[in-house]
């Protein structure tokens, strides 16, 4: 459609998510969050989990992939993301990351996803405060044929460690970040022939829609940009200065 090697584009933009990806780490440290809340969301890479030929099954990479993300409820900036596999593991990795990066003690929500409870009590021991907010769907009698979300019949809020406030004991932020984020990466349709097909194009099509969810685009609520709100940035990015930091990380390279 465009006249260029689609290996030449998918070639630059994996390596443009590495640089995006290592930006963003250095860059969301120190932050003053104060309210948090966090989630898994569902994707899958090469096919879907039972259409894995019997070679490839239980290897990461085939089948389902699942990204850990972190919200400010505040700034809405996302401070922390993880992708990997539904398990113990990587909810370390994400919880002790998601640590690393705060100045305070901090008010945190998830699911009842019961890994997050040893994760978060390794990484933040006493100091923070966290509840889980669980809900309960309907169930879904037609399956994937149906098109609309299931009926929340119940909530149950229960507080883990310390003593967080009831009036911010919520999901709601990060549930629609993960509706915005499956708007945004057509990788991310549920029923889609636009999956990806490597692990390494999926991690790095994540990095690249954090960099311009927090630095490039515009929150309608806050009429800046989340890393503006977090004080990370003092503007807006435009396009071209992130693929700037790709043309930085290459003359670095050469010198």
């Amino acid at each position: 459609m465009t006249d260029v090697s689609m290996p030449t584009v998918l070639k630059l933009l994996a390596e443009l998510g590495k640089v995006c990806a290592a930006y963003q780490d250095r860059t969301l440290r120190k932050l003053p969050c104060r309210r948090l809340q966090a989630d898994e969301c569902w994707s899958f890479c090469y096919a879907k989990a039972a259409n894995v030929p019997e070679e490839k099954r239980g290897q990461f990479g085939y089948g389902d992939v699942w990204t850990w993300v972190a919200i400010d409820a505040d700034t809405k900036l996302v401070p922390s993301w993880r992708v990997g596999p539904r398990n113990l593991a990587t909810a370390y990795d994400f919880m002790h990351d998601l640590a690393d990066r705060l100045t305070s003690r901090v008010q945190l929500t998830t699911d009842g996803l019961k890994v997050y409870v040893e994760a978060i009590e390794s990484a933040f021991n006493d100091d923070i405060d966290y509840a889980t907010l669980q809900k309960v769907y309907g169930k879904d009698l037609q399956e994937e044929k149906r098109y609309s979300p299931a009926k929340i019949l119940s909530s149950t809020t229960e507080v883990i460690i310390g003593t967080p406030n009831p009036k911010h004991i919520s999901t709601s932020y990060i549930e629609r970040q993960n509706l915005t984020m499956r708007m945004s990466m057509r990788r991310f349709t549920r029923l889609t022939n636009g999956f990806s097909k490597k692990l390494e194009n999926h991690v790095a099509s994540i990095a690249l829609y954090y960099m311009h969810y927090n630095f490039c685009r515009i929150h309608k609520t806050l009429r800046i940009t989340p890393a503006m709100a977090a004080g990370v940035s003092d503007h807006v990015w435009e396009l071209g200065e992130v693929v700037a930091l790709l043309e930085a990380a290459e003359s670095k390279k050469a010198a």
